[in-house]
């Protein structure tokens, strides 16, 4: 009943058909090891959602090639927004599974989990520096691909 959605939460941050499975089985075999700890508060799928979300957060954490990496953070540029406005959901999709992994995890958890970076770094092993400079090249990386993608009206 859930597959669909917390696979769609998984891909979000794995782009292998294979590991986002793995990692989707992972969550899935937490939360029939926890059911007993439900206790009919809030919503099932939601849930069920948490333990998935910290199966990929394990994952990532586990996979980060850059858990031990100091970096600064950049400035971000705004991209314009008719782009952003011709642009479909699947392809904004491709776009953000295109980023690096880590990148895409911390772009993934900001944007669309609503997460601080103070929330980001603890849960990934990163410093809350680390997660701002992943954002930013996120954004950075995303703008110049929509840019490309020349969307303009003619």
């Amino acid at each position: 009943m859930f597959y669909p959605k917390m696979m769609a939460l998984v891909r979000r941050y794995i782009d292998s058909d294979a590991q986002a499975e793995e990692v989707l089985n992972n969550g899935y075999l937490r939360a029939f090891q926890k059911i007993k700890q439900y206790n009919f508060q809030g919503s099932f799928e939601g849930w069920v959602r948490k333990i998935i979300f910290h199966a990929v957060a394990d994952h990532v954490k586990q996979n980060s090639k850059y858990a031990n990496q100091i970096v600064l953070v950049e400035k971000d540029e705004l991209v314009h927004k008719d782009h952003a406005d011709r642009l479909y959901y699947d392809q904004l999709v491709q776009l953000v599974q295109a980023l690096p992994e880590a990148t895409r995890t911390v772009f993934n958890m900001y944007v669309m989990e609503g997460m601080t970076h103070k929330e980001i770094g603890a849960l990934i092993g990163i410093s809350e520096g680390t997660s701002k400079w992943h954002l930013s090249e996120g954004r950075r990386i995303l703008r110049e691909k929509i840019e490309r993608l020349e969307l303009h009206v003619k």
